[in-house]
C-alpha cells in the first residue's frame, strides 16, 4: 500500500495537468505514491494525454463535469495511501514540498489536513491559510475595503515564514494532505458544493471534531490559478457567492446566510452602477463584467 495516494481533478487543463504531473514525478521520487487523476468530462484531450503520456497513473474518466467535491470523493473511496493530497491541475510541487509536508502530518498526532505555501506563477506570495469567513470579513471582501485597509492578501494571512508551521483555520484547496480514514469518516468533501468554500468547509468540520488544521510554509507549491474557471469565467462569480452562502447557513445558520444573501445583493447593485460608468468615462477600458442580478438570483436560488 502506498503511502500517500495524490488526487487530481481536471477539467479541461490539459497542459497544465501535464506540468503538474511532471512536477510530481520530478520532486516526489523518494516517496511510495500512487496518482489517480479524475477527469470530469474534459473536451481538450486530457485523457488521451494522461494515457500517453503517464501510463502509471490511474485515470478515472467522468462522462460530465460532477464538480470539484464529487470527484476528489470518487478518488478517495478507491485509494490506497494511508494519506490522500488533493491537489489542483493548475498547481506544480517544488522541491521536497511534499516530503515537508508528510513529514509534519506524521509528527503531529492532532494534524488532521496540512496545507502548503502556495506561490504565484511569478514566484510570490499566493494567499494560502485564512481566518475562517465573518460577515464583517465578507463585506471587507465585497467592498475591496479590505485590500484597501489591511493589505494585497487580505483575507488571507501573509507568508508568515518566521512563524514557521503553525495550526490555522483553513488552508487553501489547491494542495492538501489529509488523513484518508479521517476524510472518509467525515464523508469527504460536502458534494453540495460545485465549486469553492469545500475547503473551508472540510477545515471547520476537522476543526469542530477535534482535528487541527496546519500550515507550512516551508512546502512550497506553484499555484498558477484559475485553470478551471477560465473556462466558466461568466458563472465563476456566481458560484463563489453560491458556495459562500451555502457555507454560513451549514455552519453559522439561517440568519447568518440570510444576511450575507442581502449583503451580496446590494453590494452587486452598487457594483454594476460604478462599472457601468467607469465603461463610460474610461471608453471601455477600465471595468470588468459583473454578474447580473437575474443571474445572481438565479445562483442563489434554494441556497
Amino acid at each position: 500500500m502506498p503511502d500517500i495516494s495524490i488526487i487530481i481533478i481536471n477539467w479541461n487543463t490539459r497542459d497544465l495537468l501535464a506540468a503538474c504531473l511532471r512536477s510530481v514525478y520530478q520532486t516526489t521520487r523518494d516517496l511510495d505514491l500512487e496518482i489517480i487523476v479524475v477527469d470530469n468530462g474534459s473536451r481538450d484531450d486530457s485523457c488521451e494525454m494522461v494515457r500517453r503520456e503517464f501510463p502509471l497513473v490511474r485515470l478515472m474518466v467522468n462522462s460530465e463535469n460532477v464538480g470539484f467535491a464529487r470527484a476528489n470523493n470518487q478518488a478517495a473511496r478507491i485509494a490506497q495511501g494511508q494519506y490522500i493530497f488533493l491537489l489542483n491541475s493548475d498547481a506544480e510541487l517544488q522541491t521536497d514540498s511534499l516530503q515537508i509536508m508528510l513529514a509534519l502530518v506524521k509528527n503531529e498526532p492532532k494534524a488532521g489536513i496540512v496545507g502548503a505555501h502556495l506561490l504565484n506563477s511569478d514566484g510570490s506570495f499566493q494567499a494560502s491559510h485564512t481566518p475562517f469567513p465573518t460577515l464583517w470579513r465578507e463585506f471587507l471582501i465585497l467592498t475591496g475595503f479590505g485590500r484597501a485597509f489591511y493589505g494585497r492578501w487580505f483575507p488571507s494571512r501573509g507568508p508568515e515564514l518566521a512563524k514557521g508551521p503553525q495550526p490555522v483555520d483553513y488552508v487553501e484547496g489547491a494542495a492538501l494532505l489529509i488523513h484518508r480514514d479521517i476524510y472518509l469518516q467525515h464523508n469527504g468533501l460536502d458534494e453540495g458544493y460545485f465549486m469553492y468554500a469545500e475547503e473551508v468547509d472540510l477545515c471547520y468540520s476537522f476543526r469542530k471534531a477535534g482535528w487541527q488544521v496546519w500550515y507550512h510554509p516551508e512546502a512550497r507549491i506553484l499555484h498558477h490559478g484559475g485553470g478551471s474557471s477560465l473556462n466558466r469565467r461568466t458563472q465563476r462569480e456566481g458560484d463563489l457567492y453560491r458556495s459562500r452562502v451555502r457555507f454560513f447557513r451549514k455552519q453559522y445558520g439561517n440568519r447568518a446566510a440570510n444576511l450575507l444573501k442581502l449583503q451580496i445583493y446590494i453590494l452587486t447593485a452598487v457594483k454594476l452602477v460604478s462599472h457601468k460608468f467607469l465603461r463610460l468615462l474610461s471608453f471601455g477600458h477600465h471595468s470588468r463584467p459583473i454578474i447580473s442580478l437575474r443571474d445572481l438570483a438565479g445562483q442563489l436560488k434554494g441556497v
